[in-house]
Protein backbone atom coordinates (compact mmCIF):
# COMPACT_ATOMS: atom_id res chain seq x y z
CA UNK A 1 0.00 0.00 0.00
CA UNK A 2 1.12 3.67 -0.94
CA UNK A 3 1.74 5.81 2.00
CA UNK A 4 1.38 9.68 1.28
CA UNK A 5 2.71 12.06 4.05
CA UNK A 6 0.14 15.22 4.51
CA UNK A 7 1.37 18.77 5.42
CA UNK A 8 -1.03 21.16 6.27
CA UNK A 9 -3.82 17.65 6.77
CA UNK A 10 -5.44 19.62 9.09
CA UNK A 11 -6.68 22.71 6.54
CA UNK A 12 -9.10 22.63 4.61
CA UNK A 13 -7.63 21.57 1.72
CA UNK A 14 -5.51 19.36 3.55
CA UNK A 15 -8.61 17.44 4.77
CA UNK A 16 -9.52 16.83 1.78
CA UNK A 17 -6.97 15.60 0.48
CA UNK A 18 -6.91 12.56 3.11
CA UNK A 19 -10.32 11.77 2.40
CA UNK A 20 -9.39 11.74 -1.54
CA UNK A 21 -6.38 9.80 -0.70
CA UNK A 22 -8.57 7.33 1.82
CA UNK A 23 -10.99 6.72 -0.67
CA UNK A 24 -8.43 4.82 -2.82
CA UNK A 25 -7.00 3.15 -0.12
CA UNK A 26 -3.90 5.15 0.64
CA UNK A 27 -2.12 5.13 3.78
CA UNK A 28 -1.57 8.29 4.82
CA UNK A 29 0.60 9.88 7.82
CA UNK A 30 -0.35 13.65 8.58
CA UNK A 31 1.49 16.30 10.12
CA UNK A 32 -0.50 17.76 12.96
CA UNK A 33 0.91 21.08 14.74
CA UNK A 34 1.13 19.92 18.76
CA UNK A 35 -2.08 21.12 20.60
CA UNK A 36 -3.88 21.22 17.79
CA UNK A 37 -6.75 18.80 19.45
CA UNK A 38 -9.46 19.52 16.99
CA UNK A 39 -7.26 18.91 14.27
CA UNK A 40 -6.44 15.38 15.73
CA UNK A 41 -9.39 14.56 16.52
CA UNK A 42 -10.80 15.12 13.12
CA UNK A 43 -8.29 12.70 11.71
CA UNK A 44 -8.89 10.04 14.46
CA UNK A 45 -10.51 6.39 13.86
CA UNK A 46 -8.87 5.78 11.01
CA UNK A 47 -6.28 2.89 11.09
CA UNK A 48 -4.75 3.86 7.96
CA UNK A 49 -4.72 7.64 8.55
CA UNK A 50 -1.08 7.77 11.23
CA UNK A 51 -1.23 11.34 12.98
CA UNK A 52 2.33 12.66 13.44
CA UNK A 53 2.95 15.44 15.63
CA UNK A 54 5.20 18.44 14.53
CA UNK A 55 5.29 21.21 12.78
CA UNK A 56 7.41 22.09 8.63
CA UNK A 57 10.26 24.26 10.84
CA UNK A 58 11.10 21.44 13.25
CA UNK A 59 14.69 20.00 12.95
CA UNK A 60 15.46 18.16 10.14
CA UNK A 61 15.75 14.64 12.87
CA UNK A 62 12.54 14.70 13.68
CA UNK A 63 11.11 15.64 10.87
CA UNK A 64 13.16 13.09 8.92
CA UNK A 65 12.02 10.48 11.04
CA UNK A 66 8.88 11.32 10.60
CA UNK A 67 9.09 10.81 6.92
CA UNK A 68 10.72 7.51 6.56
CA UNK A 69 9.37 4.96 4.48
CA UNK A 70 7.06 7.31 2.71
CA UNK A 71 6.47 6.74 -1.21
CA UNK A 72 5.09 10.61 -2.06
CA UNK A 73 5.28 14.07 0.25
CA UNK A 74 2.22 16.44 -0.14
CA UNK A 75 2.41 19.90 0.81
CA UNK A 76 -1.00 21.87 1.63
CA UNK A 77 0.20 24.21 4.02
CA UNK A 78 -0.61 28.37 3.69
CA UNK A 79 0.87 31.24 5.77
CA UNK A 80 3.74 33.98 5.13
CA UNK A 81 6.99 33.33 4.06
CA UNK A 82 8.42 31.51 6.92
CA UNK A 83 5.56 28.88 5.79
CA UNK A 84 5.70 28.89 2.39
CA UNK A 85 9.46 29.22 1.72
CA UNK A 86 11.24 28.29 4.94
CA UNK A 87 9.36 25.47 6.20
CA UNK A 88 8.86 23.70 2.70
CA UNK A 89 12.05 24.27 1.86
CA UNK A 90 13.19 22.45 5.77
CA UNK A 91 10.57 19.91 5.02
CA UNK A 92 11.83 19.29 1.76
CA UNK A 93 15.15 18.68 2.92
CA UNK A 94 14.13 16.59 5.52
CA UNK A 95 12.42 14.63 2.74
CA UNK A 96 15.96 14.07 0.90
CA UNK A 97 17.30 12.49 4.02
CA UNK A 98 14.27 10.34 4.77
CA UNK A 99 14.87 8.99 0.72
CA UNK A 100 11.38 10.40 -0.35
CA UNK A 101 11.36 9.95 -3.99
CA UNK A 102 8.79 12.82 -5.13
CA UNK A 103 6.61 15.90 -3.60
CA UNK A 104 3.51 17.89 -4.43
CA UNK A 105 4.55 21.70 -3.40
CA UNK A 106 1.86 23.85 -2.03
CA UNK A 107 1.63 25.66 -5.18
CA UNK A 108 -2.32 25.44 -6.20
CA UNK A 109 -2.67 28.74 -7.91
CA UNK A 110 -2.86 30.54 -11.66
CA UNK A 111 0.26 29.76 -14.08
CA UNK A 112 2.87 30.82 -11.45
CA UNK A 113 5.34 30.11 -14.70
CA UNK A 114 4.08 32.75 -16.34
CA UNK A 115 4.19 35.13 -13.55
CA UNK A 116 6.33 37.43 -12.76
CA UNK A 117 7.98 38.13 -9.39
CA UNK A 118 6.69 41.21 -8.11
CA UNK A 119 2.94 40.21 -10.11
CA UNK A 120 1.88 38.83 -6.58
CA UNK A 121 2.74 38.96 -2.71
CA UNK A 122 1.84 35.25 -2.37
CA UNK A 123 2.42 33.82 -5.76
CA UNK A 124 6.18 35.52 -5.02
CA UNK A 125 6.23 33.32 -2.02
CA UNK A 126 5.53 29.50 -4.13
CA UNK A 127 8.07 30.88 -6.74
CA UNK A 128 10.93 31.48 -3.89
CA UNK A 129 10.63 28.23 -2.40
CA UNK A 130 10.40 26.63 -5.86
CA UNK A 131 14.07 28.50 -7.16
CA UNK A 132 15.38 26.90 -3.20
CA UNK A 133 14.86 23.24 -3.53
CA UNK A 134 14.86 23.46 -7.93
CA UNK A 135 18.36 21.31 -6.86
CA UNK A 136 16.73 18.59 -4.90
CA UNK A 137 16.80 14.92 -5.26
CA UNK A 138 13.03 14.66 -4.61
CA UNK A 139 11.03 14.97 -7.88
CA UNK A 140 8.67 17.99 -7.78
CA UNK A 141 4.91 17.97 -8.89
CA UNK A 142 3.50 21.33 -8.75
CA UNK A 143 -0.37 21.27 -9.20
CA UNK A 144 -1.75 24.71 -10.84
CA UNK A 145 -5.62 24.65 -10.67
CA UNK A 146 -6.30 28.43 -11.68
CA UNK A 147 -8.58 30.61 -9.10
CA UNK A 148 -10.45 28.40 -6.25
CA UNK A 149 -14.61 29.32 -6.80
CA UNK A 150 -14.61 28.85 -3.19
CA UNK A 151 -12.01 31.89 -2.67
CA UNK A 152 -13.98 33.69 -5.65
CA UNK A 153 -17.18 33.17 -3.57
CA UNK A 154 -16.04 35.25 -0.35
CA UNK A 155 -16.53 38.35 0.32
CA UNK A 156 -12.50 39.16 0.81
CA UNK A 157 -12.43 38.70 -3.14
CA UNK A 158 -14.31 41.49 -3.73
CA UNK A 159 -16.61 40.22 -6.42
CA UNK A 160 -20.10 38.90 -5.40
CA UNK A 161 -22.24 40.70 -2.65
CA UNK A 162 -24.94 38.23 -2.48
CA UNK A 163 -26.72 41.00 -0.02
CA UNK A 164 -26.71 43.55 -1.98
CA UNK A 165 -26.90 41.50 -5.50
CA UNK A 166 -24.29 42.15 -7.78
CA UNK A 167 -21.31 41.16 -9.32
CA UNK A 168 -18.25 43.21 -9.64
CA UNK A 169 -15.31 42.89 -12.08
CA UNK A 170 -12.00 44.55 -13.77
CA UNK A 171 -11.41 44.58 -17.55
CA UNK A 172 -13.60 43.73 -20.71
CA UNK A 173 -15.10 40.84 -19.41
CA UNK A 174 -14.26 38.24 -22.49
CA UNK A 175 -10.59 37.29 -21.23
CA UNK A 176 -11.51 33.24 -20.54
CA UNK A 177 -10.22 32.13 -16.91
CA UNK A 178 -9.44 29.01 -15.20
CA UNK A 179 -11.99 27.84 -11.72
CA UNK A 180 -11.94 24.72 -10.03
CA UNK A 181 -12.86 23.92 -6.38
CA UNK A 182 -11.20 23.01 -3.16
CA UNK A 183 -13.04 19.56 -3.77
CA UNK A 184 -11.71 18.74 -7.01
CA UNK A 185 -7.98 20.17 -5.90
CA UNK A 186 -8.14 17.48 -3.62
CA UNK A 187 -9.14 14.05 -6.06
CA UNK A 188 -6.37 15.43 -8.41
CA UNK A 189 -4.10 16.00 -5.61
CA UNK A 190 -4.54 12.08 -4.87
CA UNK A 191 -4.84 11.23 -8.65
CA UNK A 192 -1.49 13.26 -9.27
CA UNK A 193 0.32 11.56 -6.21
CA UNK A 194 -0.54 7.66 -7.43
CA UNK A 195 0.59 8.93 -11.00
CA UNK A 196 4.73 8.14 -10.97
CA UNK A 197 4.79 9.27 -14.50
CA UNK A 198 4.00 13.14 -13.07
CA UNK A 199 7.32 13.25 -11.45
CA UNK A 200 9.38 16.18 -12.54
CA UNK A 201 6.40 18.04 -14.32
CA UNK A 202 3.88 20.66 -13.55
CA UNK A 203 0.41 19.53 -13.85
CA UNK A 204 -2.17 21.83 -14.86
CA UNK A 205 -6.15 21.38 -14.01
CA UNK A 206 -8.96 22.83 -14.90
CA UNK A 207 -12.48 22.86 -13.37
CA UNK A 208 -14.15 25.48 -15.57
CA UNK A 209 -12.80 27.58 -17.88
CA UNK A 210 -15.01 31.08 -18.50
CA UNK A 211 -14.70 34.76 -19.28
CA UNK A 212 -16.02 37.05 -16.58
CA UNK A 213 -19.77 37.29 -18.58
CA UNK A 214 -20.19 33.84 -18.84
CA UNK A 215 -19.41 33.44 -14.95
CA UNK A 216 -21.83 36.10 -14.39
CA UNK A 217 -24.53 33.83 -15.98
CA UNK A 218 -23.38 30.71 -14.40
CA UNK A 219 -23.77 32.55 -10.88
CA UNK A 220 -27.44 33.58 -11.76
CA UNK A 221 -27.88 30.33 -13.16
CA UNK A 222 -26.56 28.09 -10.15
CA UNK A 223 -28.34 30.32 -8.04
CA UNK A 224 -31.40 31.00 -9.34
CA UNK A 225 -30.25 34.98 -8.43
CA UNK A 226 -29.96 37.87 -10.00
CA UNK A 227 -26.65 39.67 -10.20
CA UNK A 228 -26.67 42.89 -11.42
CA UNK A 229 -23.04 43.07 -13.32
CA UNK A 230 -20.53 46.07 -12.37
CA UNK A 231 -17.21 46.86 -14.27
CA UNK A 232 -14.96 48.38 -12.09
CA UNK A 233 -12.57 49.79 -14.71
CA UNK A 234 -10.04 48.34 -17.57
CA UNK A 235 -6.85 46.42 -16.88
CA UNK A 236 -5.08 49.81 -16.49
CA UNK A 237 -6.55 51.08 -13.99
CA UNK A 238 -6.86 47.95 -12.35
CA UNK A 239 -3.15 47.87 -12.19
CA UNK A 240 -3.39 52.08 -11.20
CA UNK A 241 -5.35 50.83 -8.16
CA UNK A 242 -3.62 47.94 -7.05
CA UNK A 243 -0.34 50.13 -6.60
CA UNK A 244 -1.59 52.98 -4.94
CA UNK A 245 -3.26 50.28 -2.42
CA UNK A 246 0.32 49.07 -2.26
CA UNK A 247 1.31 52.35 -1.60
CA UNK A 248 -0.83 52.78 1.40
CA UNK A 249 0.47 49.78 2.31
CA UNK A 250 -3.16 47.82 2.41
CA UNK A 251 -2.09 44.04 1.49
CA UNK A 252 -5.46 42.76 2.49
CA UNK A 253 -6.73 44.89 -0.40
CA UNK A 254 -4.51 44.67 -3.02
CA UNK A 255 -3.55 41.00 -3.11
CA UNK A 256 -7.03 40.08 -4.25
CA UNK A 257 -6.44 42.36 -6.75
CA UNK A 258 -2.95 41.14 -7.93
CA UNK A 259 -4.85 37.86 -8.46
CA UNK A 260 -7.65 39.42 -10.71
CA UNK A 261 -5.11 41.24 -12.38
CA UNK A 262 -3.51 38.11 -13.44
CA UNK A 263 -6.83 36.62 -14.10
CA UNK A 264 -8.52 38.97 -16.53
CA UNK A 265 -5.11 40.04 -18.24
CA UNK A 266 -4.72 36.23 -19.17
CA UNK A 267 -0.82 36.51 -17.76
CA UNK A 268 -2.07 33.53 -15.01
CA UNK A 269 -3.79 31.44 -18.25
CA UNK A 270 -2.89 27.61 -17.61
CA UNK A 271 -1.75 26.57 -20.78
CA UNK A 272 -1.45 23.36 -21.62
CA UNK A 273 -4.00 21.33 -19.64
CA UNK A 274 -3.90 17.79 -18.39
CA UNK A 275 -7.15 17.20 -17.17
CA UNK A 276 -7.02 14.20 -20.30
CA UNK A 277 -4.43 12.37 -17.81
CA UNK A 278 -6.94 12.16 -14.80
CA UNK A 279 -10.49 11.08 -16.97
CA UNK A 280 -11.96 9.73 -13.22
CA UNK A 281 -12.31 13.37 -11.51
CA UNK A 282 -15.51 14.64 -12.99
CA UNK A 283 -14.47 18.35 -12.06
CA UNK A 284 -17.44 21.00 -10.45
CA UNK A 285 -18.59 23.00 -12.87
CA UNK A 286 -18.97 27.29 -11.96
CA UNK A 287 -22.85 26.72 -12.46
CA UNK A 288 -22.80 23.55 -10.42
CA UNK A 289 -20.90 25.13 -7.65
CA UNK A 290 -22.94 28.27 -6.96
CA UNK A 291 -25.95 25.92 -7.32
CA UNK A 292 -25.04 23.70 -4.26
CA UNK A 293 -23.29 27.48 -2.41
CA UNK A 294 -26.49 29.07 -2.62
CA UNK A 295 -28.93 26.19 -1.28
Amino acid sequence: MTTVFVAGSTGHLGRLVVESLRRRDVRVRALVRPGNTEGRKALAGDSAIEIVEGDIRDSHDSLTRALEGVDVLVSTVFGDAGVFVDGQVNLLRAAEKAGVPRWIPSDYSLAMDRLDYGDNDLVDLRKKAGDRTRDSTVASTPILIGAYLDTVNMPWFQWIDWESGTFSYWGDGDQPVDFSTYADTAEWTAEVALDPSAAGRTVRLVGDELTMKDLHQAMERGSGRRLEARQLGSIEELSAEIERLKAAGDSMAYIPLQYNLAMVSGKGKLDPLDNHRYPGVKPTSAEEFFRRATR
